[in-house]
């Protein structure tokens, strides 16, 4: 059963160790498939050395597994909160990159620094609340999707396309799995770059909005014209 988006999937998590997004098992890719709206996720704790097509769980809306003999991602339902509430949403990926996870561990939001930020994420990347006890307590997955879901509800989160978890990592969307892979290795970069910038001038300032917007309205506006 949909072979194709469990090879994609697996595909764009081997992605992950390549891009020096992971140690370990530390992250999942998954995409949904819009007619079945059936999810392709990584395994939980599987290593990627070890990873084979056939270990790509499938699981419905509802988390249950529909294809399978693995238990998927423990950020499964996480994944779930997003596609549900987002369709525009194809693809997820989840890290614990070290320099965007360094942001969300000092609580910062990155700011935008420059134009490669402001290229692919527009504004600054924000650091969301750690949950409370009760959400801990009563499903942390899922209530860490709700969180991410309801902070960016009223935003344009096809424009910024990624959130930093306090104490967490990141979680990184796109139009399919590729998609946010590639969101997520801009993210670590821009992570990396307003780190050093900090580093060189703690009083760095913003990119001015107006280059921001040349610079991302012209590779993702209406009239858009960068590349071919």
């Amino acid at each position: 059963m949909l072979e194709e988006l469990k090879k994609r999937v697996y595909e764009a998590n081997l992605l992950l160790p390549k891009y020096d997004l992971v140690k370990f098992t530390w992250g999942n890719v998954s995409e949904i498939d819009e007619d079945s709206k059936i999810v392709a996720i990584k395994p939980s704790g599987v290593d990627y050395d070890k990873l084979k097509v056939d270990d790509i769980v499938l699981v419905n809306l509802d988390g249950e597994i529909v294809e399978g003999d693995k238990k998927p991602s423990s950020d499964t339902k996480t994944h779930l909160e997003i596609y549900k509430k987002f369709p525009e949403v194809k693809g997820i990926v989840h890290t614990h990159s070290p320099y965007a996870t360094s942001w969300a561990q000092a609580g910062i939001d990155i700011p935008c620094f420059g134009t490669t930020h402001a290229d692919y994420i527009y504004g600054d990347v924000p650091v969301l609340r750690n949950l409370t006890q009760e959400e801990i307590d009563d499903d942390y997955e899922k209530n860490t999707g709700l969180l991410i879901v309801d902070y960016m509800k009223d935003k344009e989160f096809t424009k910024t396309p990624a959130v930093l978890l306090k104490n967490h990592g990141s979680f990184v969307w796109g139009k399919d799995c590729f998609d946010a892979v590639h969101n997520s290795v801009v993210l670590e970069e821009v992570a990396k770059m307003a780190t050093f910038t900090i580093l060189i001038n703690p009083n760095a300032e913003k990119t001015p909005k107006r280059v921001q917007d040349k610079h991302y309205y012209r590779k993702h506006g209406k009239n858009a014209y960068y590349g071919q």
